[in-house]
């Protein structure tokens, strides 16, 4: 297999967090990047890292925020495993595809009768994951109607099926995630107050990929090992040149989409290594469209190092806010422009 050394931003963060200095070595990953699936070194997800850490073994419910793709589901999973609930069910609901009258039978189960077509009894959801964990996905979706029907099982930790009289009482830890603003929500009256409050005892906001740049060649090789281990298919790493185009595009689709584009060039390629032409057509002709510099045996430093300095020149070369731009450290930002020769002194 040859050897994977294109991943500079990746090793800075992997070297300050573990004071391991022998850059390049990145055939495996460390386990605490990859932590319950999760795959990341970069500053904002390792405060990521830190928050499941300690809110997986409470019983507070916990929302996660999100752009679509982020990887909400598999932080709600993360935090049912490391919990003490992680023998019980987890269930998930995507609150989004169903209509409100299904959805209401769906989590709270119906009666027989209740309505043409209840048969016989139903638990609902919420009854199913009784001793674990339900995640709500797109909660965000659901009618007001609805919000006021879960506000209930989060105050009473009970339910009421469709058509019953009896209420049931349930011990259900609910995480649940969204990829829309909710405080704006509420502030238009559009999500009641009272529930956004009883789900957001811990908030949860992931970064979008664009914003944690230096995690793309974590992820792109994540993906790609992931893909040799269940396919007979010839590439075994990622060229620069194509890693290049991986950092500098903006990945609207965030890490899903990223999965897919390995996806799809480890499965046409016929090269040992992924190049540029491997990957998606609309992505390269994107980051090309878009101005970014990169080109035929470009190396992915000189990327890393342009996208560096258009941070710094937005910031006004303020080191604290050109950090929070990039989502990462001021002592990380510092040893970048050292190991790139950008001079933090100098106004370009």
């Amino acid at each position: 297999m040859p050897e994977f050394r294109s991943m500079e931003v990746a090793d800075e963060i992997t070297c300050e967090r573990q004071g391991d200095h022998a850059a390049g070595h990145h055939q495996e990953f460390p386990h605490e990047h990859r932590t319950y699936g999760m795959v990341g070194a970069s500053e904002r997800m390792l405060d990521v890292y830190g928050i499941v850490a300690r809110v997986a073994p409470t019983t507070s419910t916990v929302l996660i925020q999100g752009e679509t793709g982020t990887g909400k589901e598999l932080i709600s999973r993360a935090i049912h495993s490391a919990s003490r609930r992680t023998h019980r069910p987890f269930v998930t609901v995507d609150c989004s595809a169903l209509a409100e009258t299904l959805l209401e039978s769906e989590l709270f189960g119906h009666v027989k009768g209740a309505f043409t077509g209840a048969l016989t009894d139903k638990r609902g959801f919420f009854e199913a994951a009784a001793g674990g964990t339900c995640f709500l996905d797109e909660i965000g979706e659901v009618s007001p109607c609805m919000q006021a029907k879960l506000l209930r099982v989060l105050q009473e930790r009970e339910v009421r099926r469709v058509g019953g009289t009896d209420s049931v009482k349930v011990d259900v830890r609910v995480i649940a995630a969204t990829n829309k603003d909710l405080a704006t929500l509420v502030a238009e009256g559009k999500f009641r107050e009272d529930l956004f409050y009883r789900l957001s005892v811990v908030t949860i906001v992931l970064p979008p990929l664009r914003e944690r740049q230096e995690d793309i060649p974590l992820l792109a090789r994540h993906f790609l090992d992931s893909y040799l281990v269940d396919n007979d298919r010839a590439a075994s790493s990622i060229s620069p040149d194509a890693m290049a185009l991986l950092v500098a595009y903006e990945w609207p689709g965030n890490v899903r989409e990223l999965q897919h584009a390995i996806e799809r060039a480890a499965a046409l390629s016929l090269n040992p290594i992924l190049v540029p032409e491997d990957l998606p057509p609309a992505l390269v002709g994107a980051v090309r469209q878009a101005g970014a510099p990169v080109g035929p045996g470009l190396r992915l430093q000189e990327v890393v190092t342009g996208h560096l300095r258009r941070v710094l020149k937005q910031a006004g070369w303020n080191k604290k806010l050109a950090a929070e731009l990039l989502g990462i450290h001021r002592r990380t930002l510092y040893r970048l422009t050292k190991r790139y020769g950008i001079p933090l002194g100098k106004r370009e």
